[in-house]
């Protein structure tokens, strides 16, 4: 009975690969809309403080 062939050591710099958190995917951008669309979501991701 032969054996599974162990898996190759990398060596290779892990810091030279772009990570997950390297981009913005998933972190709930719009497509951008203008006009009515602009407005809605300033109006929603206005600060509580900046509520008149």
């Amino acid at each position: 009975m032969s054996t599974p062939p162990r898996p190759a050591l990398d060596f290779d710099d892990p810091l030279s690969l772009p990570s997950a958190d390297d981009s913005d995917d998933g972190w709930g951008e719009r497509p951008a809309g203008g006009g009515a669309a602009d407005l809605a979501r300033f109006l929603d991701e206005k600060p509580p403080h900046h509520v008149d």
